[in-house]
């Protein structure tokens, strides 16, 4: 018996070999699955801590571009590090938040160039159908500020779920092209990530994506805190652990209050003597499956903790700094016309133009071309100045923007 191959059992074997080693490369690179990263809970917790911090954002982004803004309930996953080339193949524009206080960690907002410098164009005045096709200096502060305001208002909204002060630093902003390895320090060094997707749309001039990548580190402490907020378990713990007597039920010297960080007794004189009166006729149990009391509960006033007057961030004190030196060029219009050509060719010293306003009525006050207020003009020495009457409204002031 012969144990030479034939040609076709060689090229059998050689092409099964080939198949097996390009499955185990096709293998080696396919997209990890979320699920071997977060549960369920925790990918569900993540999308709502996004929704809501991100709804209140929409709100805030709103108000600064004066366009209808939509940001649609996130999508999570997970990425490899090593393969963000293939995720953001184009030119994005990167945002990095910081937390100060309340959490130790960081993300990345990753938005398209493209929908930056529509952005910016709005922020700058603009009506955002023919943005800058580079992005400047100028146009990555426009584009920082916007950010900058969105996440200072998702820390807020944090802030209430949490039930602790959460704040962040000014954001960083880069230019992120991962092809050409530029942009790319402030990415966490983790080698496996979390996305998370929103669905971006402002007005009828961008319907796009806004992501955020976070370390799953991060991400498993968000959702910890979220499941097993640390204040709430403390305030349990210390009002259920000591046990209660019965001469502490109708002590008439303290109630206590709650305020999701720690019970504290508080002076109380006038009520709780009339308690054992009040128990007396009480039922001493519920009908329907309800727990039997073998003691009368004690009724206490409710005690409210004081609220003291909040201040502005200190990340948005400095921002609002830093507008504070910047040059505007006020003028004051005492009146207009409108003259031919001929007309304007016949003027000569001593001619006489004949304006559009009355004699004694208000002269416009303009800043940087824009109507703002109304006034008088007076002589203060020997100039000329002008006393501000009429302040124009809000409303009236955003219609003169557009």
């Amino acid at each position: 018996m012969s144990n030479m191959l034939s040609q076709d059992e060689i090229d059998a074997l050689l092409n099964g070999t080939s198949n097996l080693d390009n499955n185990d490369e096709t293998e080696g690179q396919s997209t990890p699955s979320v699920d071997t990263y977060l549960t369920p809970m925790e990918q569900d917790a993540l999308g709502e801590i996004g929704n809501i911090s991100f709804g209140s954002s929409a709100t805030a982004l709103s108000t600064l571009l004066n366009q209808k803004v939509e940001i649609t309930t996130p999508t999570v996953s997970v990425l490899q590090k090593d393969k963000l080339s293939d995720e953001f193949p184009h030119p994005y524009v990167a945002i990095t938040v910081s937390y100060t206080e309340g959490f130790s960690g960081a993300n990345l907002l990753v938005i398209k160039q493209s929908d930056a410098a529509i952005i910016a164009d709005l922020m700058l005045g603009g009506d955002g159908r023919n943005p800058a096709d580079l992005l400047g200096e100028i146009q990555l502060s426009a584009v920082q500020e916007a950010m900058n305001q969105m996440m200072g208002s998702a820390a807020t909204s944090m802030s209430t779920v949490f039930s602790k002060k959460i704040d962040i630093s000014p954001p960083g902003i880069d230019l992120l092209n991962i092809n050409e390895d530029t942009g790319t320090d402030n990415i966490p060094d983790q080698e496996i990530l979390a996305k998370i997707s929103f669905r971006l749309k402002i007005g009828d001039l961008i319907d796009s994506s806004l992501m955020q990548l976070t370390p799953i580190e991060f991400a498993k402490d968000l959702v910890n805190e979220l499941l097993n907020p640390s204040g709430l378990a403390e305030a349990s713990a210390t009002l259920y652990e000591e046990p209660v007597t019965q001469e502490q039920q109708y002590d008439s010297s303290h109630s206590y209050s709650y305020d999701n960080n720690h019970v504290a007794p508080v002076q109380n004189q006038q009520v709780t003597q009339e308690i054992p009166n009040a128990h007396q006729n009480a039922p001493q149990h519920l009908g329907g499956g309800r727990s039997h009391f073998s003691e009368p509960a004690t009724i206490q006033p409710a005690a409210f903790s004081s609220f003291e007057p909040t201040k502005l961030p200190e990340a948005e004190t400095n921002n609002l700094d830093m507008l504070l030196d910047i040059s505007l060029q006020v003028t004051v219009e005492l009146g207009r016309t409108k003259r031919s050509i001929k007309e304007i060719l016949e003027l000569s010293s001593g001619s006489i133009i004949e304006l559009d306003k009355l004699a004694g009525e208000p002269v416009d006050v303009l800043v940087n071309n824009k109507l703002v207020a109304k006034g008088e003009v007076v002589v203060i020495d020997e100039n000329f100045g002008v006393r501000v009457t009429d302040i124009i409204s809000q409303r009236d002031r955003i219609k003169n923007l557009k």
